[in-house]
Formats: structure tokens, sequence, C-alpha cells
């Protein structure tokens, strides 16, 4: 049975700290270079958060893709990805989530207990309506795996509602309109967007899209229970400063 994300996230909050999620695209840069940073990130995350390449993208950034596309290039598969896990994951890691299609799933053998064979925690499948993901929500309740929901300041109150009900693990928060990719700072609507879905629910709330350096965490961090961060990290990993970015962005997050 794999870590479970509400003891992670009831462990932070009774020390009122905020998690820190890291995005990998596995296999990025290359084999060699993304065991090295499978490594190191896991020091610094609370939750690691594993994307697993896809020919059609959906709502990366140019980061995020670019990285995907090279990691396409390089062979990298989700047989691939399990096997990089088992080998090369820290035991003592924290726990995992993928960020995977729903077409993946669905070609893929087994992948729910296969999730739990590798120590997922959680599955986030951002092509998959919520309304269409009872079958799928059904089989992770079964195996102790969260299906993580997803919510956009585009969403509806009363969508927003059902969704945060049904949650498990923690709900990922959009933290604006469009794709990921690294930002200046936040506007105050997402101040309010946070606290109105806060309003909603007492499930954690993590906020991506546009999370890279500390201030961001500094700004929200009243208002969300974690920051899961992609962009900003590819290009600190292409840049050889990842150790450097993680060790700010724990600081922040207390």
């Amino acid at each position: 049975m794999p870590a479970d994300l509400n003891s992670t996230f009831d462990r932070l909050r009774a020390v009122y700290r905020k998690a820190l999620i890291p995005f990998l695209v596995s296999g990025y840069p290359t084999r060699e270079r993304f065991r090295e940073v499978l490594r190191t990130t896991a020091q610094f995350a609370d939750v690691l958060e594993i994307g697993i390449p896809f020919s059609d993208p959906l709502a990366d950034g140019p980061t995020i893709q670019a990285a995907s596309s090279k990691a396409l290039a390089q062979g990298v598969t989700l047989e691939g990805t399990f096997a990089e896990l088992r080998e090369h994951y820290p035991k003592s890691g924290p726990p995992l989530v993928f960020m995977i299609t729903y077409n993946q799933v669905l070609a893929a053998k087994n992948f729910i207990a296969r999730c739990n064979e590798h120590r997922a925690s959680g599955l986030i499948v951002p092509d998959l309506p919520f309304e269409e993901a009872g079958d799928l929500r059904a089989q992770c309740e079964k195996a102790g795996v969260a299906l993580v929901n997803m919510i956009a300041p585009t969403t509806s109150e009363s969508r927003a509602r059902q969704i945060a009900a049904s949650a498990h693990g923690f709900i990922y928060l959009i933290s604006v309109a469009g794709t990921t990719g690294a930002r200046g700072e936040f506007a105050p609507e997402t101040l309010t967007y946070i606290q109105k879905t806060r309003a909603l629910t007492d499930k954690p709330l993590c906020v991506g899209f546009g999370i890279s350096k500390a201030a961001h965490i500094q700004q929200l961090r009243d208002h969300a229970d974690g920051f899961i961060v992609g962009s900003a990290l590819v290009n600190a990993i292409d840049a050889g400063k990842e150790r450097e970015l993680l060790d700010e962005l724990r600081a922040a997050c207390g």
C-alpha cells in the first residue's frame, strides 16, 4: 500500500508547514540525469509529482511541452518509468503522484495495481472530466490511491462544490486560466479564488501553474496547503541549479 497523502498533510498541518510538491518529467533531460534529479528532489519534497510524457500534452506550457517531447524522443514510456522508480526512487522518499493522460491509463494493463506496487499515492488525470471519472475513481478508492481532483478559476461554484465533495488526497488548484509556466506574481483575484474554494472544503488545497519562486509561496501560503512547482524546476534542472531552487522553495514552505 502506498504512503497515505492524508497522513502527509495532517503531519504538515500539525507543524504549520506547507507541502512542497515538485513536478518532474519522467526521463528528463536524460535517463542518467533524471535518476540524479529524482534522488535530489526526494530530499526536499513532501509529495513528488511525476509527469508521464505524452505526445499531446494538455495544459502544459512551452517548458514542460519541450521537456516531454525530449523525453519521448529518448524512448521514455510508462513501463520505463516504473522501472526507474523501482531501481532509483529512495525507499524513504515522499508519496508519489503521477500526472498522466486517460489514454495512457486505459492502455496500461492493471494500471492501478501497478501504482500500488510502485508506491504511487495518487493520480492526476487532467483530460478526464470530473463527471466522467466515476469508474476510475472507484478503482482508485478500492486500491487506496487518490484520484486528485482539479479546480480552475473558471469552474462554477456549484461544480467546484461537487468536485470538492469527492476529493481525495488534495485538490489541485489551477492558479490562473491558461497553461503552465513561470509568472511574475499573482493578481488579487487569485487570492479571492483560493479563499472561495477554501469556503467549500477543508481538504488540502495545493496551488499549481506558475509557482516558481519563494515569493509566490510567501504571497499565497496563508491561503493554501501546498505548492506545485513544474516549469521553474525544469528550467533549474537545465541550468544544473535544481538543488538551489528546491532549497529556496522548501524554506518558504516553513
